[in-house]
C-alpha cells in the first residue's frame, strides 16, 4: 500500500495548484518543498513581490507627474526604501501563508526539505523515503547564466537580488530586454535610477507583436529608459560597489563599456531539475534540459509526470497552474486538457502589455488570410481621464470566418482586458461576437469592443 497516491516535488504555482486539485479529487497528496515558505519563485522572489514594487513606484510616478494636473497640491512623497521593501515582504507573507492555509484545508501534507527520486514510486526527502503511486515534477526554473557574468546577488544580480537591493542604484544596467528586465528596469527608473537596457536582438520583448514592440520601446524611452540594441555582452567586471559591463555591437563589432552601481542579469530562465536523479531513472530530457512529456504530462518513465517551467512551453505561472490542474485530472482517471493556443502573456509595466494567440508574423508565416482591427486608447474617454491614452488594442481575425486568432494590447489594464478575448477565443467566437456585446461606458474595455468593430465596418470612436 503506497503512503501517498501522489507526491509533487515543488510548491510553486504548478505544484501547489496540482496538489490542491489532487486532494479535491480524493487523492492522498503530499508536496515536497525545500524553501521555508510555499509558493515557489513566483510568490517568494518573482511575480508577487515584483508587482508590489511596480505598484508602489507607479503610485510614486502618479504623485510626481499627474497629481498637480488634477488639483492635488503639495510636496511629492519621498522614498523610504526600507519601508517599501517591508511592504513588499508583507505582501509575500500574506500570500505564502495563504497557501499553507489551503494545504491544511485540503489535507495536503508538506514534506519539508529537498526531494529526489531514488527509484520509481519513491521520493526521498532528507533521510526519509516516501512511497507514491505517482510522482509529479514541478520544480520550476532558475535564472539563466551568461558567460563572463558572475552573479553575487549584491552588485551583479538576478531578479531575486533585484528585489532586495540594499539601496536604490544611481545607475543600473539591465542585460536583456525581456519581461523581467523591463519590469524591474521600470521600477528603478521610477525610483530615480539611470537605467540602460542592453539587448542582443534588434527588438525588445522577443516574440511579441512587432507593432507593440515599437510602441512599447518608444513609451519606455519617454519614461527615461535607455536602450542599446544588437549588443552582445562580453562580460561584467564587478567590485564591491561598482560594475563595468563590456559589450560588442553586432553591426560593427565595436567594443564599449558601461559603468553602473548594479547590473541586473535578465536573459531568461532554464528548467531546474538538479538533484532529482532523473538521468539515472531514465527520464528523458530535451537539449534545453526540459523534461520530455506526452500530451498527458507523462514522462518516459511510468508513474512520473512533469509540469510547469520544468517542461516545454512558455515559462508562465498560469501555464503551470493549468497544467497542474490538468495533470491532477489525469491522475484521478479523468480527462485533463490545456488549450496552449489560448495562454495569455502580460508585462506589468505602465502601460501594461498583453497578448494571446497568434501574432501577425505567425499568421504570415502560416500563409493565413487575416484582417486587423485596431483601436487607440486615445479614443477611449476613461483612458484619457487617467493620463493613460497611449497604446492600442489590436485584434487579428480570420478573413473568411471572422474567428478571432489573436490579440495584442498595450495600454491601461491590458493584463485584465486580454481575458475577455481569451474567453472569446476559448469559445471559438468571431470578432463580430465581441463587437455585438454591450460594454459598459466609460471603461477601458470599450477599446476592445472598438477593435472588434474595426474588424468589420469600422470603429465608432476612431
Amino acid at each position: 500500500m503506497a503512503d501517498y497516491d501522489v507526491i509533487i516535488i515543488g510548491a510553486g504555482p504548478g505544484g501547489y495548484v496540482c496538489a490542491i486539485r489532487c486532494a479535491q479529487l480524493g487523492l492522498k497528496t503530499a508536496v515536497v518543498e525545500g524553501r521555508e515558505t510555499l509558493g515557489g519563485t513566483c510568490l517568494n522572489v518573482g511575480c508577487i513581490p515584483s508587482k508590489a514594487l511596480l505598484h508602489a513606484t507607479h503610485s510614486l510616478h502618479e504623485a510626481q507627474h499627474n497629481f498637480p494636473a488634477m488639483g492635488l497640491k503639495g510636496k511629492s512623497p519621498s522614498v523610504d526604501w526600507k519601508t517599501m521593501l517591508s511592504y513588499k515582504n508583507d505582501v509575500i507573507g500574506q500570500n505564502t501563508k495563504g497557501i499553507e492555509f489551503l494545504f491544511k484545508k485540503n489535507k495536503v501534507d508538506w514534506l519539508k526539505g529537498w526531494g529526489s527520486i531514488p527509484a520509481t514510486g519513491k521520493v526521498k526527502v532528507g533521510d526519509e523515503v516516501h512511497n507514491a503511486r505517482n510522482i509529479v515534477i514541478a520544480t520550476g526554473s532558475e535564472s539563466a547564466s551568461l558567460p563572463g557574468v558572475t552573479v553575487d546577488e549584491k552588485v551583479v544580480v538576478t531578479s531575486t537580488g533585484a528585489l532586495e537591493l540594499g539601496k536604490i542604484p544611481k545607475k543600473l544596467v539591465v542585460i536583456g530586454a525581456g519581461v523581467i528586465g523591463l519590469e524591474m528596469g521600470s521600477v528603478y527608473a521610477r525610483l530615480g535610477a539611470e537605467v540602460t537596457v542592453v539587448e542582443y536582438l534588434d527588438a525588445i520583448t522577443p516574440g511579441m507583436d512587432a507593432e507593440v514592440q515599437k510602441t512599447f520601446q518608444r513609451i519606455l524611452k519617454k519614461q527615461g529608459l535607455k536602450f542599446i540594441m544588437g549588443a552582445a555582452v562580453q562580460g561584467v567586471e564587478a567590485t564591491k560597489t561598482k560594475a563595468k559591463t563590456t559589450y560588442k555591437l553586432r553591426k560593427d563589432d565595436s567594443e564599449h563599456v558601461l559603468d553602473s552601481d548594479t547590473v541586473l542579469l535578465a536573459t531568461g530562465r532554464n528548467p531546474f531539475t538538479d538533484g532529482l536523479g532523473l538521468e539515472q531513472l531514465g527520464v528523458k530530457l530535451t537539449e534545453r534540459g526540459q523534461v520530455e512529456t506526452d500530451a498527458q504530462w507523462k514522462t518516459t518513465v511510468p508513474g512520473i509526470y512533469a509540469i510547469g517551467d520544468a517542461i516545454q512551453g512558455p515559462m508562465l505561472a498560469h501555464k503551470a497552474e493549468d497544467e497542474g490542474m490538468a495533470a491532477a485530472e489525469v491522475l484521478a482517471g479523468k480527462h485533463g486538457h490545456v488549450n496552449y493556443g489560448v495562454i495569455p502573456g502580460v508585462i506589468y509595466t505602465s502601460p501594461e502589455v498583453s497578448s494571446v494567440g497568434k501574432t501577425e508574423q505567425d499568421l504570415k508565416d502560416e500563409g493565413r488570410d487575416y484582417k486587423v482591427g485596431k483601436f487607440p486608447f486615445m479614443g477611449n474617454g476613461r483612458a484619457k481621464a487617467v493620463f493613460q491614452g497611449e497604446g492600442f488594442v489590436k485584434i487579428l481575425a480570420d478573413k473568411t470566418s471572422d474567428r478571432i486568432l489573436g490579440a495584442h494590447i498595450i495600454g491601461p489594464a491590458a493584463g485584465e482586458l486580454i481575458h475577455e478575448i481569451c474567453v472569446a477565443m476559448e469559445f471559438g467566437a468571431s470578432a463580430q461576437d465581441l463587437a455585438l456585446t454591450c460594454h459598459a461606458h466609460p471603461t477601458y474595455s470599450e477599446a476592445v469592443r472598438e477593435a472588434a468593430l474595426a474588424c468589420g465596418d469600422g470603429a465608432i470612436h476612431a
